[in-house]
Parts: C-alpha cells; sequence; structure tokens
C-alpha cells in the first residue's frame, strides 16, 4: 500500500454527521449529546480504554516534570542542553526504536508487541530511581572535572554537560519516547484497531477527556511527593525515588488493564468484530520499513499528516526552549523547579478538561479545517506574545520594577500560560483529529504508517527546532537563549505560517473524499433503486 486513496479517507462528520451516527445520538438527551454521548453497553470497552489512557498520560506527566528538573538543574547545565539532547540523543534514539518496533512487529501478535513495547521502560524508571540516583557518584564523573572541560572547550560545553550526566541524558531519552512509542503508538494503535468509524469521534473525545484528569493526578502526586521530601536530607532524591514508584505501580496497572481486556471484552463482538474493522485483526504485516517510508512520501494526505506533526514540533519547541530558560533562572533549585511544573500541571490538567468539553463540541459542529487550524492559530498569536514580551523585557524592566512586579516573574508566568492554553488546545483539537484519520487504514499502516508518522514525524518536529537551535548555540559560543531569541522569533512565525497552510491543504482534501463518498453513496442508492 503505497497511498491512501481518498475515496477511503472517511469524512468522520467533519461539516456532516453520518447517518448511522445521527441515528445512535437521537438515543442521547441534549445534555448528555454533549458531555456524555457513550452508550450504557459500551461502557465495558470504552471504560478501560480509558483508564489506560488515564494511567498512560499520568506516567508521561510525571516523567515529563521529572526529566527537565534532572537535566535543566543538573550541575553545569541548563535549559540550552535541552536543544542538544532532542537532537543527538533522542531523534537517534527514536529512530532505533522504529526499526525495531517495526521488526518486532512482524514476529509478535500486538498484545505480546504491546508488553514488549511498555515493559523496558518501566524496568528502567525504577531501577533510575532506586539504584542509579542514589548511587550518582558511581555513574557521574566529577563536577569539578566537568567544569574544566567545558572552560577548555566552551564551543561544546552543552554537549559536555550532557556526557558530564549522562544518567540524567538517559532517562531524558527515554521519557521522551514514552510520550512516542506508548501514547501516539502503542495505545493509539490499539484505539484505532477496535474502534469503528462511526464510534470514534464520541468515544475519542471520552478518552480525552478522562486522560486530562490524569494530569491532576500526576501534578498532585508531584506537589506531595516535594512536599514529603522538604525535610529530608537529599529532599528531591526523596521526591524521584517516590515519583519512580508511582510510574512502576501505573505501568502494571496498564498491562493489568490492558490483559483484562483481551480475555474479557475483546471477545465480545459487540465491542471488536475484526471483519468490522478495515484490515482486521490477524493480517499478517508484510511491508517493510522501506515501503513503509514511501507510502509516507507518495501519500499526500499522510504527508499533511506528518507536515502538521513536524509543525507542531518545531514551534512549541522554539517556545518552550526560551522559557524553560526563564523558569531555570527563577527556580535554580530541583525540588522548588519540579515543584513548580507540578503545580502548573495541576493547572494545565483544569484547563484541559474545560477545552475537551468545548473541543468534543467543535468536532461535532464544524467542518476539520476550522478544528484543526485553532491550535496553531492560537501558538502563532500566545507564542508570538511571548517573544515581544521577552525580547522587549529589559526595556520595560523599569517601569515595572516602579509597580512592583519582576519581569523573570512575568515572564515565567506568560510563558507558563501560553503553555497551558497551547497544550490544552492540542489535546482537544490537534490530538483527536489527527487520530482520527487513521481508522480507515489496513493493519500495516495502522502499525507501521503510523510508527513513521508519529515517532519520526514527532521526533522530526522536536529535532528540527532543536537543530536550529543547536546550530546558533554552536556558531556563538557562550549564548544563552536570550542572546537567540530575536532569531529563533522569525523562525517561529515561519513555521506556524507553513503550519496553516498544511491544515488549509489537508482540510481541502477531507473535504474532496467527503464529497467523493457522498458521490459514491448517492450513486449506490441510485443503482439499488433502478435493480428494484
Amino acid at each position: 500500500m503505497a497511498a491512501v486513496s481518498r475515496a477511503a479517507i472517511v469524512p468522520y462528520g467533519f461539516g456532516g454527521i453520518m447517518a448511522q451516527e445521527v441515528e445512535g445520538q437521537r438515543q442521547f438527551s441534549a445534555l448528555r449529546r454533549i458531555f456524555f454521548p457513550i452508550h450504557n453497553y459500551e461502557l465495558k470497552k470504552v471504560v478501560p480504554m480509558a483508564f489506560i489512557f488515564f494511567f498512560i498520560l499520568t506516567i508521561y506527566s510525571l516523567l515529563r516534570n521529572a526529566k527537565d528538573t534532572l537535566v535543566v538543574t543538573a550541575p553545569n547545565s541548563g535549559a540550552e542542553v535541552l536543544s542538544f539532547l532532542k537532537l543527538f540523543c533522542v531523534t537517534p534514539a527514536a529512530v532505533i526504536f522504529l526499526v525495531v518496533y517495526a521488526k518486532a512487529s512482524n514476529v509478535l501478535v500486538s498484545e505480546k508487541l504491546f508488553y514488549a513495547t511498555i515493559l523496558p521502560f518501566i524496568l528502567f524508571f525504577g531501577i533510575f530511581g532506586f539504584v542509579i540516583y542514589p548511587h550518582l557518584s558511581y555513574f557521574h564523573p566529577s563536577v569539578e572535572s566537568v567544569a574544566a572541560w567545558q572552560e577548555a572547550m566552551p564551543r561544546y560545553r552543552w554537549l559536555i554537560a550532557i556526557c558530564g550526566n549522562w544518567t540524567y541524558a538517559l532517562f531524558y531519552v527515554l521519557a521522551e519516547l514514552w510520550g512516542s512509542a506508548i501514547i501516539s503508538l502503542s495505545f493509539w494503535q490499539f484505539a484505532n484497531q477496535i474502534t469503528r468509524v462511526s464510534e470514534a469521534k464520541r468515544h475519542y473525545a471520552f478518552f480525552g477527556l478522562m486522560a486530562q484528569t490524569a494530569l491532576l493526578l500526576s501534578g498532585t502526586i508531584g506537589e506531595s511527593a516535594a512536599k514529603a521530601s522538604s525535610a529530608s536530607g537529599d529532599a528531591w532524591g526523596s521526591s524521584l525515588r517516590l515519583l519512580m514508584a508511582m510510574v512502576v505501580i501505573f505501568g502494571v496497572m496498564i498491562m493489568a488493564i490492558y490483559r483484562w481486556m483481551q480475555k474479557n471484552v475483546l471477545t465480545d463482538k459487540r465491542f471488536y468484530d475484526p471483519g468490522a474493522v478495515k484490515g482486521g485483526s490477524k493480517k499478517k504485516l508484510t511491508m517493510s520499513m522501506g515501503q513503509s517510508f514511501k507510502a509516507i512520501f507518495t501519500s499526500p494526505y499522510l504527508g499533511l499528516i506528518a507536515l502538521l506533526i513536524v509543525c507542531y514540533g518545531v514551534s512549541i519547541n522554539f517556545v518552550e526552549g526560551v522559557w524553560k530558560s526563564q523558569v531555570k533562572l527563577r527556580y535554580q533549585n530541583p525540588s522548588a523547579y519540579n515543584l513548580f511544573m507540578s503545580r502548573l500541571t495541576i493547572v494545565n490538567g483544569f484547563v484541559s478538561m474545560a477545552m475537551m468539553f468545548v473541543g468534543g463540541n467543535i468536532l461535532r459542529l464544524f467542518r476539520w479545517f476550522t478544528a484543526a487550524v485553532i491550535t496553531p492559530s492560537i501558538l502563532l498569536l500566545l507564542g508570538g506574545a511571548f517573544f515581544a514580551f521577552v525580547l522587549l523585557k529589559s526595556s520595560i524592566e523599569g517601569f515595572l520594577f516602579s509597580v512592583g512586579v519582576s519581569s523573570l516573574a512575568l515572564a515565567v508566568l506568560f510563558g507558563a500560560a501560553v503553555n497551558i492554553i497551547v497544550k490544552s488546545t492540542k489535546y482537544a483539537l490537534f490530538d483527536l483529529t489527527k487520530e482520527m484519520a487513521y481508522i480507515p487504514l489496513d493493519d500495516e499502516m495502522k502499525v507501521k504508517g503510523k510508527a513513521v508518522v508519529d515517532v519520526l514525524g514527532g521526533r522530526l518536529g522536536k529535532s528540527g527546532g532543536a537543530g536550529f537551535q543547536t546550530v546558533l548555540f554552536l556558531l556563538m559560543p557562550g549564548a544563552s537563549y536570550f542572546n537567540i531569541a530575536p532569531i529563533v522569533a522569525v523562525a517561529f512565525l515561519v513555521i506556524c505560517a507553513i503550519w496553516i497552510l498544511a491544515v488549509k491543504f489537508l482540510g481541502v482534501r477531507i473535504d474532496a473524499s467527503a464529497q467523493e463518498r457522498k458521490d459514491a453513496e448517492a450513486a449506490a442508492k441510485a443503482s439499488g433503486s433502478v435493480a428494484a
């Protein structure tokens, strides 16, 4: 399958709701149709799926805060090292993972592939929290040695910081891969495999809503761990052990729920009928990785999805890099940094839950383009304003001081607000519209095509932004994010413009495929009438 025909792309109700779905919606009250459009008999399937997503995202949020705290506040390190990590460590690791995953998908059934993907992550994070971190002196060179190397080779200062804190770098890499490998790939591949097209826009919005409560839980866990460990001699070490213990517990729960679904849900044809899902579940996967790449580059539809993912990754990376450099200046202690991020996660959870209600109704009521263009438009507006504030901060610092406001504190809060709003919009609209696009594909493209688009597309997005910033840092030894911010701001505006254009072009294709499907159905009805 080198390309996906436009006729095979189902419009999913963007700009018009399928007759089958309309009939199902009539069974709901007006209020339930807005907030909980799930049939009672579907709860046996939908609720455990939502809890799997809930625990996966809880782990992701815990790891995201921990990885940034470890790397940014490490000795001889800073927010600038994140670009080098994403380019030189995370991207190669993602390519290696993708190749191994593609090979494994040819020899393992989907259930065993799920366990084989998630288990190594859980084992590592448990070992890191209870074995590696308490004995860092056995793994890392001395702080003084790393500082001397950086002074001798200033151009490679941030690469030396990575080597000097290599276990932190490994933690960062695997935490980053958790988002691509477990959320974007394993969970959504499973969901797309067992979900009918007519169920998707109801079930997926509920998954997203349920998952946002994970932000509340992970933020609360992080805040509680920081407070509980504050009296100990090594507050951050104690907090990290508690966090990694929760990661292991939640990981075991994910696998237990997944196993229960395999035995008690997917054996019921009301919930999963391989014949009703395009491609079926037993089809042998024979497409090579080269053919998977070819499918992406020869299919305009899949190529545009990949472009959306890349543009999001690059643009949010530009904003977050500058913002996290401000956070590091304000919260230099690891415990304080993680506590701030945990509280931010709680706020993000509340905002995301509200946005899921809004986003779910936007998906049902408006065209695909309308739903998809909201995320890049918001990021362009708010991200542009954030860059303007950072660049003009020195010129208005006197005024802010006169009114009793710290420019650094305001920059941190402004960046946090941008991050929360954009991430919430992404969860509510960008992620759901993207995932629904994979449902009509056969198993080959659901596994390997999706792997190429999501894993490599996501990594190319982050590494693209990281690579651009890395080049600037290498060309300007000793530069900080503040020094390169003007150049990054211009690049940010260009990427957002490309993203919006990609949304427009993909929207045209989806509208065209919807019209083709409508014409084909009309022709089939006409033929049936003539035959009768």
